[in-house]
């Protein structure tokens, strides 16, 4: 995918039944079961370039990625035994394997950072949707380019060691941590809200 250009006109709607239907059908896929392949690189910068167009208010642009893939889910899993240490001293050997284990659930698990800019008139609260959009997006792309996602946080997501070891700054926090591979079971549809319990018609 090659970006488009600033100023490039552009439809203002694209009519798609297909992506109706992958919307009505979206389902995430739990990260344990996410086996290889994953995408490759280019196919994953491809998938979050999409991902990044998403609203902006002012073009404020306040996310960023961090990305683990290969060897780097198994290096970082030695930050988090690390930390999970730090928060429970006493935990058994066993405990501490499946904290340090987390990203090598998937093939590719890309951390979606909310880049809050405080000082811009732009609400925070804007801010942070924003790179919250980013991660759906990032699930959509990924789905309709044949792999299947979950989106978490857990603990890791609120670690100040862990943060700190991916570089994050103080006005940044984990939107998500976005698993992604290939389903290794069909997932099964889970309870949906009934429309007339969420909706309202505002009359006046």
């Amino acid at each position: 995918m090659s970006l488009i250009e600033p100023g490039t006109p552009l439809p203002p709607a694209h009519p798609s039944e297909e992506t109706l239907d992958l919307l009505a059908k979206r389902r995430s896929v739990t990260a344990q079961l996410l086996g290889e392949p994953g995408p490759s690189p280019e196919r994953l910068n491809a998938l979050l370039e999409i991902a990044a167009r998403v609203p902006d208010h002012r073009k404020i642009e306040p996310f960023r990625y961090v990305v683990f893939e290969g060897k780097a889910r198994t290096a970082f899993g030695e930050v988090l035994r690390e930390s999970a240490k730090r928060n429970a001293p006493d935990a058994a050997p066993k405990k501490l394997d499946a904290e340090a284990s987390l990203f090598e659930r998937a093939p590719v698990v890309v951390a979606v950072v909310s880049s809050v800019d405080r000082e811009h008139k732009t609400p925070e609260w804007e801010q942070v949707l924003t790179a919250g959009a980013v991660c759906q997006n990032l699930l959509i792309a990924a789905s309709a380019a044949g792999f299947a996602g979950q989106w978490l946080t857990g603990w890791p997501a609120y670690d100040e060691h862990v943060l700190r070891e991916m570089g994050l700054g103080p006005n940044e926090r984990i939107a998500g941590f976005i698993y992604l591979g290939t389903a290794q079971e069909d997932p099964k549809e889970r309870p949906r809200p009934a429309l007339a319990d969420i909706l309202i018609r505002w009359e006046g």
